[in-house]
């Protein structure tokens, strides 16, 4: 092939320089996801940016290397599984307290009645933790959570909310909090992405791949999606019908059109970047495999995890796969259960919330208890949560609506005391009365868990500073230190 037509004179080029002019081509695309951040973002050929970490080291000491971000889309109800409302059964049937009307009016409520929880609570652990009979392998880590009932959001339905868990805005366009992680610390493992996204039911989450976006952040941020099936990571393998030598081929060729390209061009940092993801793919094709091949856990394991069993299966396989990866130095894992907002339960919450509870209970608890005895969980952050949580109110009968102004989370590891509450819902668990946290202040303390400061850390976009929890919150001292 003689290639030397498409430049401008003999080509002569390194690995590097074949890549940087490849960049800018089609295969160059679908890899742009893998970039992780290698060992820290000032490595990563990012445009320039005011609050990006010159040396790689955090603002704070570090309480967590990562997080697993277990996210129950659709949104929980908070008042039937780790927030008890006496109140609610007093209430039955009767039309809301006056005094709450006004907000629910504004929301488009009409005046619904209360419902009363059909769940039976019990206090568990040495700290005499409120969980609900819906969790009941879950109540046996009573003592390693921290459930925070004050938690607030602006979205109020499921699109802004779950853009809002995830980016910290209702809009769509910004970095995920995952993305800002990557950016801010990269990973302990220059094999593997920094940030990993999960989910029980490929491609039905709300927003899909917004939320874990990198917004106006360069596209080497952004989550990379394992899936299952023979192929987890997406673009990794050449396709069976492309030979080495017709994919060599492709690549000379693309190298030849790019390099003319890019040769005027060489103030665009985005050519760095698609090195990064090809360096970093070359380097997955290695050490990714043995991360999803779960064959060398012990039949035990497997099923603390609940893989052993056709409901917890799915949700089993991806919790043990975010640990295999912690453990291997991925930052930011999330995993979503109830992908196409399952946990949405407008009607037939029991029939609902039970069956999700029963994919997703074990599982959890599983990884909390397999991380602890492997001396992981001090060094790992473990959220649990949806969007928002269910009003008290019944909506056709049976069901409650969305409910972003009080509802439940909560926090396990990274050195966080358990067995205790922080925060507080009204006496029918409508609103945040005590304590009340916002998204913004929820990241933030996810932030400052890894040592970052919400503040100082700064993406430099068009002129203007970003922050990723737009210039707003506060990381929680009662969470993080009791």
């Amino acid at each position: 092939m003689d290639i030397q037509r498409f430049g401008r004179g003999p080509l002569y080029t390194s690995r590097r320089d074949m890549l940087v002019s490849a960049g800018l081509g089609f295969g160059g695309l679908a890899l742009a996801s893998l970039l992780g951040g290698q060992a820290s973002a000032a490595d990563s050929g990012v445009p320039e940016s005011a609050g990006k970490l010159s040396d790689g080291k955090p603002h704070h000491p570090q309480r967590a290397k990562s997080i697993i971000f277990l996210f129950m889309e659709g949104g929980p109800s908070h008042i039937d599984t780790f927030d008890p409302k006496p109140a609610l059964e007093k209430f039955a049937g009767k039309p809301l307290p006056s005094s709450f009307k006004p907000v629910i009016l504004a929301m488009g409520e009409k005046n619904p009645p209360i419902m009363a929880s059909q769940r039976k609570f019990k206090q568990h652990g040495e700290g005499g933790l409120w969980v609900s009979d819906w969790l009941p392998h879950t109540a046996e880590c009573a003592d390693d959570l921290c459930v925070v009932r004050s938690c607030v959001s602006d979205g109020i339905n499921h699109s802004g909310g779950v853009c809002q868990m995830n980016t910290g805005s209702i809009l769509g366009g910004r970095p995920s909090l995952g993305s800002w992680v990557s950016y801010g610390l990269g990973t302990e493992n220059d094999n593997l992405p920094s940030f990993v996204v999960l989910e029980d039911n490929q491609g039905k989450v709300v927003n899909g791949p917004r939320n874990w976006s990198a917004g106006f952040m360069p596209a080497g941020y952004q989550g990379t999606p394992f899936v299952n099936g023979p192929e987890p990571i997406r673009y990794l393998e050449t396709p069976k019908e492309v030979s080495s030598d017709r994919q060599r081929k492709k690549l000379e060729l693309l190298n030849a059109i790019n390099q003319r390209h890019a040769s005027d061009r060489r103030d665009q940092t985005e050519l760095d970047a698609r090195i990064a993801s090809y360096e970093l793919a070359f380097r997955m094709q290695a050490e990714a495999p043995d991360v999803v091949e779960l064959a060398d856990e012990t039949a035990e394991t497997q099923a603390l995890y609940g893989m052993d069993q056709k409901e917890t299966a799915t949700f089993g396989r991806m919790c043990l796969l975010a640990r295999r990866m912690v453990e291997r130095g991925v930052r930011f894992v999330q995993l979503y259960h109830g992908s196409g907002s399952r946990w949405d339960a407008h009607s037939n919450l029991e029939k609902n919330h039970s069956g999700l509870f029963k994919e997703s209970d074990k599982p959890v608890a599983g990884l909390l208890k397999d991380l602890k005895r492997r001396g992981l969980l001090q060094d790992t952050l473990v959220v649990w949560g949806g969007e928002f949580g269910r009003t008290p109110m019944s909506e056709q009968g049976n069901g409650r609506d969305h409910n972003p102004t009080g509802f439940t989370m909560w926090f396990a590891g990274g050195g966080i005391p358990g067995g205790r509450t922080v925060g507080a819902t009204d006496e029918i668990g409508l609103h945040a009365t005590e304590d009340r946290l916002h998204v913004h202040d929820l990241h933030a303390t996810m932030l400052r868990m890894l040592g970052l400061d919400h503040m100082q850390l700064m993406y430099l976009h068009k002129g203007r500073p970003e922050r990723p929890t737009l210039n707003e919150g506060h990381a929680s001292e009662k969470i993080m230190i009791g």
